[in-house]
């Protein structure tokens, strides 16, 4: 080999960044590269005629690599630890060189340094482990969380139930005691006896005062309160709404002021009962607190459009004054203006609590001004939507001369004392009325006598009221006006009252005025063909409320007509589907296939726009499929899971065909 050829070879070996070595058939060192020298620390003359083998942590076994280099004639990427001065990690690979006779001279050794990808390979070891750890550790974590979660789910409905039954157990025998004390003031009293009878009133009052407060912060809290979009009439509400203080406000000697703006429409559409129940806490609460001077009841038009209206309302009085220390903990639960003054006025701090989150779930703001004893003004902001509609003018039940008192009301109610009241209350009205003491005999007695009424109670035995409404809706097709009686105030849904096919309800204990009236509304309404007792089936649209709403699908669709309709398919596809696949495993005690039958459902309610309250009744159906608890009221919720399910589908057909033939979203249907 002339020079130019060594010193082309040696440009190769010195290329390498890697240790480059030859080594004779002893296991001397003959050559190197640079490479080989920085990585040992040695310089060339150092290294030459060295054992090979001395540079690696296990001699031994790099004499065993050495040794399969010369009996194979290569070897690759064997793996070894070169001894320098950071222990590093090298592929050995190895190839004899033979002289021009095919004798074999040595080998050439190269140790490729890979410390860098073993380090990388550690550290992703590592990182899996970690993974795997961290996976382990987030699922345990998930599984208490969803133990948790079960566990305070079952904690709340455990309080609703409790809520429940407390509603009922105490309102069954309050609605007896403070129905039959307004009985009793109808009749001849002494003196004595009428001044007792006013104290059982006070009392019974009072405590129905604290049963509405606690019930309806539950209510709140559970997110389970329902606001109502009917038209009334503002002015009419607010001087009736009045007139319940004005003996309280005499009786102290304060001015009652009355302020409304007229230029506020005469109708409009929002909740007149949360109104009331807004204005009622605050004007109880500045009748409570003034002892002198005046209550300025405000009611002010701040904003007005083509279809909606913003109204300011206010009650201001010159009372005691609230500390400014207090003001911003006045609306919190339980909470009240100084220590004392529970023990002076008595109340349990829930008013404002209640205000607040009955404004501000209706979208609306509250506010509180104050000074001490100059008075206090409390006020709030609401939207309420502008119609054309008209509202029936409120009947005195005093002037029965001036309506249809020839009416024939079946009450449906197992309580006897309830029996009792709801009979002397019509007697008082003039209307003839019979007695059933359930579903099952009243639909009997249907099917004998005609009737222009029912007061449908919803809790009893044998068949409950809505069992009863769905049979005399469904299977006897009857259109009789039907008001559900309710003292269960924490579960009564009107969503769920309409859905069966009930016209209104009366929460218990009943108000004799309010009775009287929707009586007479709803008797005026159907008095003349007696329809009930037509042979025609009544159509779905006539008996439920609209339960769908497309504006949550339009968002996520971004307003896309053909995907809007592939999703509503595909609902219309499954859900018939899932509905018999319902019922059958109910019917067959199939838990298994009824818990996947909800669990496919559920997610459908809430992309329709149908109710929550539907998705919490998929959600204990199919939570009874997991644990078979015995829960008598879960074949109720199947039937009016599937009442809702075919009325979606009829409402969905029509927005598929409206949408396929105009290619656009139909606009929000408004109910009438």
């Amino acid at each position: 080999m002339n020079y130019k050829e060594l010193e082309y070879a040696r440009s190769l070996i010195e290329a390498s960044l890697d240790p480059l070595v030859t080594i004779s058939t002893e296991g001397k060192i003959m050559d190197m590269n640079h490479a080989m020298e920085i990585i040992t620390g040695k310089t060339r003359e150092q290294l030459i005629r060295t054992d090979f083998f001395e540079y690696f942590t296990e001699p031994e076994k790099a004499r065993q690599v050495y040794g399969a280099v010369f009996a194979k004639g290569f070897v690759k990427n064997y793996p070894l630890v070169m001894r320098d001065h950071k222990l590093t990690d090298v592929l050995f690979n190895g190839s004899v060189f033979k002289d021009e006779q095919g004798q074999v001279l040595g080998a050439v050794v190269v140790a490729r340094d890979v410390t860098e990808q073993k380090r990388i390979e550690k550290e992703l070891t590592e990182a899996k482990v970690f993974a795997e750890l961290a996976t382990e550790i987030a699922q345990h974590a998930k599984d208490n969380a969803e133990a948790a979660s079960l566990i305070a789910g079952e904690a709340v409905r455990a309080k609703q139930q409790f809520l429940s039954n407390m509603s009922h157990e105490i309102r069954t025998p309050m609605n007896a005691i403070i129905g039959f004390t307004k009985v009793l003031f109808k009749t001849d009293l002494s003196i004595k006896q009428l001044e007792y009878l006013n104290a059982i009133k006070s009392s019974g009052d009072a405590l129905i005062v604290l049963i509405n407060d606690i019930l309806d912060l539950a209510k709140v809290d559970a997110g389970k309160m329902i606001f109502e979009h009917i038209p009334f009439n503002m002015a009419n509400s607010i001087t009736a709404m009045l007139h319940l203080f004005e003996p309280k406000i005499h009786e102290k000697n304060l001015r009652l002021i009355k302020e409304f703006d007229n230029a506020i429409p005469g109708v409009l559409l929002g909740d007149p009962i949360r109104l009331h129940q807004i204005i009622i806490n605050l004007l109880s609460n500045a009748v409570k607190f003034t002892s002198e001077g005046s209550i300025t009841v405000g009611v002010n038009l701040v904003e007005e459009n083509s279809e909606s209206v913003r109204i300011r309302f206010s009650i201001k009085d010159t009372g005691i004054g609230i500390q400014e220390a207090k003001m911003q903990t006045i609306f919190e639960n339980f909470q009240q203006a100084s220590s004392g003054t529970s023990r002076l006025y008595g109340g349990t701090g829930l008013g404002l609590a209640i205000v607040k989150q009955l404004v501000e779930q209706q979208g609306g703001s509250v506010s509180v001004e104050s000074q001490i004893a100059s008075g206090s003004e409390f006020s709030f902001l609401l939207e309420f939507i502008k119609t054309s509609q008209t509202v029936e003018p409120f009947i005195d039940s005093e002037s029965l001369e001036c309506v249809n008192s020839h009416l024939k009301v079946l009450v449906v109610e197992d309580i006897p004392l309830n029996q009792l009241l709801m009979k002397t209350l019509l007697d008082d009205f003039g209307f003839e009325r019979e007695i059933a003491a359930n579903g099952k005999i009243a639909i009997e007695m249907m099917a004998e006598n005609e009737y222009d009424l029912v007061l449908m109670d919803l809790q009893m035995p044998e068949m409950n009221g809505f069992e009863a409404t769905q049979y005399i809706r469904n299977v006897m097709h009857s259109n009789i006006p039907i008001i559900a009686l309710t003292a269960d105030v924490t579960t009564v849904d009107l969503a769920k009252c309409k859905l069966v096919g009930m016209n209104d309800y009366i929460a218990k204990p009943v108000d004799e005025k309010i009775l009287f009236n929707k009586i007479q509304s709803l008797s005026k309404k159907n008095h003349a063909s007696k329809l009930w007792k037509t042979d025609t089936p009544i159509s779905q649209d006539s008996v439920l409320v609209k339960c769908t709403d497309l504006n949550y699908l339009t968002k996520r669709t971004k307003s896309n007509p053909l995907l809007m309709l592939e999703m509503i398919a595909l609902y219309l596809e499954q859900t018939p589907t899932l509905i018999a696949a319902m019922k059958l495993s109910w019917q067959n005690k199939d838990w298994q296939s009824l818990h996947a039958a909800m669990h496919k459902l559920i997610p459908s309610f809430s992309i329709m726009g149908i109710s929550p309250d539907f998705e919490n009744m998929a959600k204990q159906v199919k939570e009874f499929a997991l644990s078979q608890q015995k829960n008598e009221s879960i074949y109720s919720l199947v039937l009016q899971l599937e009442t809702v399910c075919v009325q979606a589908c009829i409402e969905l057909q029509e927005a598929f065909k409206t949408i396929e033939k105009n290619k656009t979203i139909p606009a929000p249907i408004t109910e009438k």
